[in-house]
């Protein structure tokens, strides 16, 4: 495959998530230096993939136009500084609906891996909530956590994946993924 991927949550991780859900494009606000580091991931060859459980459509709190254009605004948002998502994939279903794509279900990983023709193996997947972690977990992906969203919570709730980094935010753990490997002494 060429390139790298990374799989991303969306409320938490790029934007402010909300109890009420975010309802329309208006509602979405990234988090401070979330669209940057998106771009400094494509500036290194990632592939930028969005994977969110959006159970509000299901709910009937917003339709499908309306999640179309929070994505589009998320979409241009990262355009305008140099970034790109390559593709969102997400979850409409209720959380009560027997779906195998809503997370913490790997259903929507395995589509990411068919429809990229990608080995999820080692690929890195970031989130702020443990179904997300566990979705990924499931597929072989490396878990990271960040404290924005739901994080905190998450890190004092315990019960990680094996083998979890936690970073303050989504920038922080772009710093950590593109850190320059140590140099070994000879």
């Amino acid at each position: 495959m060429p390139g790298k991927l990374i799989i991303l949550d969306r409320d938490g991780v790029i934007n402010f998530d909300s109890a009420q859900f975010i309802k329309s494009p208006e509602e979405w606000k990234p988090i401070p230096g979330s669209l940057e580091a998106i771009a400094r991931l494509k500036q290194n060859g990632y592939r930028v993939v969005v994977a969110t459980n959006q159970s509000g459509v299901g709910r009937g709190l917003f339709d499908m136009d309306t999640l179309n254009r929070i994505h589009k605004k998320m979409h241009k948002s990262a355009n305008e500084l140099g970034g790109r998502i390559d593709a969102i994939f997400y979850c409409p279903h209720t959380a009560d609906s027997q779906c195998d794509c809503r997370k913490p279900k790997p259903g929507m990983f395995k589509r990411i891996a068919d429809t990229l023709n990608a080995d999820l193996n080692g690929v890195v997947t970031v989130g702020d909530s443990l179904r997300d972690l566990q979705a990924g977990a499931a597929m072989g992906c490396r878990p990271i956590l960040v404290l924005t969203g739901k994080g905190e919570k998450t890190q004092a709730e315990g019960d990680l994946p094996a083998g979890t980094l936690i970073f303050a935010d989504l920038a922080s753990a772009v710093d950590h993924l593109l850190a320059p490997e140590p140099k070994e002494k000879k």
